[in-house]
């Protein structure tokens, strides 16, 4: 009968040990994570991206500035390539992507970043725990770390992501994204992430953030720049189509190639060059439709049976009434990585 006492004695001194180290479950931490977003009027935060999902590595440099409740800038720089920048801005009027080296924006009515998963968003991480209900929890001697599935919308290659946050100030340190067979393609790491409440709305206003990225004059074309006009992508996943017909076009700023493919779901895919324009040339796209993700770190507009985006000095086009819109991705993200032999 004394045992029982004793027993009790041990099971309360456990507890008590285990509390004092500091054991947080899984719904402690959620609990913690959703205060600290709820607190905060804002972040800002670096990140590194490697994308494995093409033929090449490739990495990306990150700026992140949020202002709660609807205020993002998302600056993403290509390591190889300076002119390869994009912004994505939301504010009152839309969500923007910006291509400062071609003068150029989108503006979608859209409910981004709420409506897919961003692997580097605070509070897009946060939604995809919650959404979870079969997520896993554990913990190593720095951080928290929550495997969950993945919202990308026009990309199933990608279900699965790992989240990890800093045991001691919830911030987070780094994602990795998954595919079916559980490789690491994507991967973000964080530093210097922070609670700013100082950004004022004209920090995400599209005139302001293009004015401080685009030159005033359009530089004289380099040898390198003809070099980079010449090239021409074609795309490596065809879903069974073949190259039926390629025009080329001179214009004014550049070269336009149309490729025309023919087979069980035919596209067309149009690449059109150009150098950098003046301020005064600048060109704003409104798309009713989404901003897509890209395997190559790029943003593109979805809509209409088109998918739109920009990379270095060129504008891509890739339509189709036959291909589902992720197979469209998928034929635009071989683009990337593939070119003429």
């Amino acid at each position: 009968m004394k045992r029982y006492p004793i027993l009790l004695f041990v099971v309360i001194a456990i507890s008590l040990v285990l509390t004092a180290c500091g054991e947080q479950s899984k719904e402690d931490v959620v609990k913690k994570l959703e205060e600290q977003e709820g607190e905060m009027k804002g972040y800002k935060t670096d990140a590194s991206m490697t994308m494995k999902t093409g033929k090449e590595e490739q990495k990306y440099h990150i700026q992140i500035s949020h202002k709660k409740k609807d205020f993002y800038k998302v600056e993403l720089q290509n390591d190889q390539d300076e002119k390869g920048s994009q912004i994505i801005l939301k504010n009152n009027s839309g969500v923007f992507v910006l291509t400062p080296a071609l003068n150029k924006s989108f503006k979608f009515q859209s409910e981004w970043p709420e409506n897919t998963s961003q692997p580097y968003l605070f509070n897009s991480l946060i939604k995809d725990i919650k959404a979870d209900g079969d997520s896993e929890f554990s913990a190593t001697d720095n951080h928290y770390v929550f495997k969950t599935k993945t919202n990308y919308q026009n990309n199933q290659s990608l279900p699965y992501q790992e989240i990890y946050f800093d045991k001691k100030s919830y911030a987070p340190v780094m994602v990795k994204v998954f595919d079916q067979d559980m490789t690491a393609l994507v991967e973000v790491q964080f530093s210097n992430f922070k609670g700013d409440d100082s950004f004022k709305e004209e920090d995400f206003d599209v005139d302001q953030n293009m004015a401080m990225s685009v030159p005033d004059e359009v530089p004289a074309s380099t040898t390198e720049d003809k070099q980079t006009e010449s090239a021409v992508l074609y795309p490596e996943e065809t879903l069974g189509a073949s190259l039926w017909d390629k025009q080329e076009v001179e214009t004014d700023n550049g070269k336009r190639v149309i490729m025309t493919y023919k087979g069980e779901k035919d596209f067309t895919i149009v690449q059109e060059t150009a150098t950098t324009q003046p301020a005064s040339a600048r060109q704003s796209v409104e798309v009713n439709g989404e901003p897509i993700q890209l395997s190559a770190g790029l943003i593109g507009a979805l809509s209409n049976h088109k998918l739109e985006w920009n990379n270095e000095n060129t504008t891509y086009y890739l339509a189709s009434n036959e291909l589902t819109d992720e197979e469209m991705v998928a034929v635009a993200n071989s683009i990337n990585s593939y070119s003429e032999k």
